[in-house]
Order: C-alpha cells, then sequence, then structure tokens
C-alpha cells in the first residue's frame, strides 16, 4: 500500500517518535485527565503506549490482517492501569482517537487521486484497529474496575484482616472460604513520597497511586501470586504467601527492585512466620522500623538481628541513664555529637562523614578527636565502639520516652 508514492507501513514506523511526541503535546492540552498525570508517566507510560499502537497501526497495514489479542495486550494492560489511577474511561478512548486521527492525517495528507483505492483500503484498516482497540481498552478497564470492587478482592481483604487478628488456619478458611498460606513472609513498608506527589492537585494522588501499584507489581512477581496488602503511600504492611523459606538476599533484592521500580525510596522490615505468628511478627517489624528510622539509617531492608543493640537497649533497664551520660560531655557540643553519629552510621567512613554533612575529611578528625578528648572514648577501640554505640541507642531511646533535661546528669 503506497500513499503519495511512499509505502505506509514504513512511513508510519519512521514517522513513530516524532507522532509520539505531537500526540503528547495535544492530550495535556485537550484532556484535563492527561493534563493531570505526572510528567514522567507522560514521558513513559503514556509515550511508550502510543509509539507501540503507531506500530502495530503499521503491522495491520502491511500485512492487511486484523489485530489479534496479543498484538493488544500492552493496550489492556495500559488501561487496567489508567483504572487504577482513577482516569475516566471516555478520557482514555478520546487519546486513543486522537491518536488515530493524527496517524490517518499524516499518512493521507499528501494523497494522490490515483491513490484513492489504496486512501480506502488505508480508512478500513484503520477503522478496524480503532474498533478492535475500543473493545480492548473498555472490556480490560471494567474488568480492572470489577476486581477492584468484586467478591475476591473482597475475600483477599477478610483473609488480610483474620491473619492479623492472629485466627487459626481453620478458623479462617472457616470464616473466609480461603485457607491461608503455611507460611507467611512478613513486610513492613515505609516509603519515601515520589517528588511527582508534591505537585499541586490530581497529580499528587496519581502519582501515589503509580507508586503503589508498582510495588504492588513487584511484591506480587516475587511469590506469583497476589500479596495480601494493606498500603497507603506513606508505607503499611504486606504479607507474602510462601511455599520455602526465600534467603535473606532474595528479600532485600525483592526491596531494591521495588524501590527502584517505584523510583522511591523504601525502608522494610520482614520476618517469616506461620500464620498464627502474624500479628507478633506485624508489632516486632514496626518497632524494628522505629528504631532503624530514629537511628538515622538509610533505605532498605532491615531484619530484628541487624537491630539488636537498639533493641535491647529500647528495653525499659536501669542502665540506660547511665549509658547515656556516657556522652554528657557532648551535651554543649552538639556539633560534635552529630558528627560522631553520621560517622559511625557510615561504617566510620571519614570522607563518606564529610559528604553527609558538607565538611572537609580533616574536619571529620579533629572532631573525633574532640570526642575522644571529652569522654574517654574513641571509635578506633572495639570496646569503646560498642560502648559509642550504646550510648547514643540510650539516649535516643531516652529521648523517645521524655527523658529530658537529665541526659547529662547522669
Amino acid at each position: 500500500m503506497r500513499i503519495g508514492g511512499r509505502p505506509v507501513a514504513a512511513r508510519l514506523r519512521a514517522g513513530a517518535p516524532r507522532l509520539t511526541r505531537e500526540v503528547l503535546d495535544r492530550l495535556p492540552a485537550e484532556l484535563p485527565a492527561y493534563a493531570a498525570l505526572p510528567a514522567e508517566e507522560l514521558a513513559g507510560d503514556i509515550a511508550e503506549i502510543v509509539q507501540h499502537t503507531v506500530r502495530l497501526f503499521a503491522d495491520v497495514v502491511e500485512g492487511r490482517l486484523a489485530a489479534c489479542d496479543a498484538d493488544l495486550a500492552p493496550q489492556r494492560a495500559s488501561a487496567a492501569q489508567r483504572a487504577e489511577e482513577g482516569v475516566p474511561l471516555d478520557a482514555i478512548l478520546t487519546a486513543y482517537q486522537i491518536g488515530v486521527e493524527m496517524c490517518w492525517r499524516e499518512i493521507t495528507g499528501q494523497a494522490r487521486p490515483e491513490e484513492l483505492a489504496d486512501v480506502l483500503a488505508l480508512f478500513a484498516d484503520l477503522l478496524g484497529l480503532q474498533r478492535a482497540i475500543v473493545t480492548a481498552v473498555s472490556s480490560a478497564y471494567l474488568e480492572a474496575c470489577r476486581l477492584a470492587a468484586g467478591p475476591e478482592q473482597s475475600g483477599r481483604h477478610e483473609l488480610f484482616a483474620a491473619l492479623l487478628a492472629g485466627e487459626s488456619a481453620d478458623a479462617v478458611a472457616g470464616r473466609t472460604g480461603m485457607r491461608p498460606a503455611a507460611r507467611y513472609l512478613v513486610l513492613t513498608l515505609a516509603l519515601a513520597a515520589h517528588p511527582d506527589e508534591a505537585r499541586p492537585g490530581p497529580c499528587a494522588v496519581i502519582a501515589a497511586r503509580r507508586k503503589l501499584r508498582r510495588i504492588r507489581r513487584a511484591l506480587d512477581a516475587f511469590t506469583g501470586a497476589p500479596a495480601l496488602a494493606a498500603l497507603d503511600p506513606r508505607g503499611g504492611t504486606v504479607l507474602l504467601p510462601v511455599d520455602t523459606a526465600p534467603g535473606w538476599p532474595e528479600v532485600r533484592a525483592l526491596i531494591a527492585h521495588a524501590a527502584h521500580a517505584a523510583d522511591t525510596a523504601i525502608t522494610a522490615s520482614a520476618a517469616l512466620t506461620e500464620p498464627t505468628g502474624i500479628p507478633d511478627a506485624v508489632d516486632r517489624n514496626a518497632e524494628v522500623l522505629r528504631l532503624v528510622r530514629g537511628s538515622g539509617r538509610g533505605p532498605g531492608l532491615y531484619l530484628l538481628a541487624d537491630v539488636l543493640l537498639d533493641y535491647q537497649l529500647s528495653r525499659p533497664s536501669a542502665a540506660l541513664p547511665g549509658l547515656a551520660g556516657l556522652l554528657a560531655p557532648l551535651d554543649r557540643r552538639p556539633e560534635l555529637l552529630l558528627t560522631l553519629e553520621t560517622y559511625l552510621a557510615h561504617g566510620r567512613d571519614r570522607r563518606a562523614t564529610a559528604a553527609t554533612l558538607h565538611l572537609h575529611p580533616n574536619t571529620v578528625d579533629y572532631r573525633i578527636r574532640r570526642v575522644t578528648g571529652l569522654t574517654g572514648l574513641s571509635p578506633g577501640r572495639a570496646d569503646d565502639l560498642h560502648r559509642l554505640n550504646a550510648a547514643l541507642v540510650a539516649r535516643r531511646t531516652l529521648r523517645t520516652d521524655g527523658v529530658g533535661g537529665g541526659l547529662g546528669g547522669a
């Protein structure tokens, strides 16, 4: 098929990147729902589906065959994602119509009178593809809405609630009709905000939903089954059914993958347990996260073993004031205390500490020497290092418990 003296399919493929940019310029200008989408989504997911559709049209024209279900899988997946984000169906269908119109104008703008037969054939192909897209997109969108509010989702919510309540497997099965797994990987997540969540209006809501969708997708892929989860943009609890105990390096990789997919920082704690142990695991995870965030550690996965000292010292103890008092000489030198905390958090790496605090490495060295001079404790001595870490944890614990000015006098 040739129009304007040029093969239509080749022309569409060559012009796909430019057509995609032009479509993306029109969508936000003409459709408020697309104007509300984050810029990252327009340049990423939306651009990808526009270009795929243009190339699909080229394939249809070249082969003179209707698009099959497999060809339209990306459009269905995109429609389901827009449904989760709350983009109206009419806006999605209008967006496709705008793309179809622009493809038509691109190809037929230089049509010659003798090419009328090819123009009519092209029109029939375009109408056929548009009909297939409307059908696929509408059905996928409505199915996503049905699943979000359907009995299967409701059943998972009931199962999740029963497991959090610590009910036995038989009780859970009797009440929900769903038998729990033999064991669960219990995750507690703290999610940083994506930059698009700071934008005003609907964009923030869509960005938060997109972040959660990408995290859920990564979690579901880990076990091959839908995760039981209660997540909001700040975090929440996830129960992943596992047949065999995963290795902790695998779980760390999962958290790193989810963070990369969602383009946000994730701090997580995890435990592996049978169903009846889930309530205790959730409580323990929450405590681990509290200790991790209170100590200024960075994102990533943390287990109880990673914060054993913090955990033990966070329990009520007569020894806490004494430990906290080891750093009393620094009470009037907050810059020294901050440098010490940062230095230990970075594994005594002077350059990393300097970069974090925007100091020269020599200044870090000087401050650590001053800490040693005032407290008698040196991070370079193993015994002193343990005592310094314990003293910092004790100070944080007493501060969290509301014990104020007595830190220096202990």
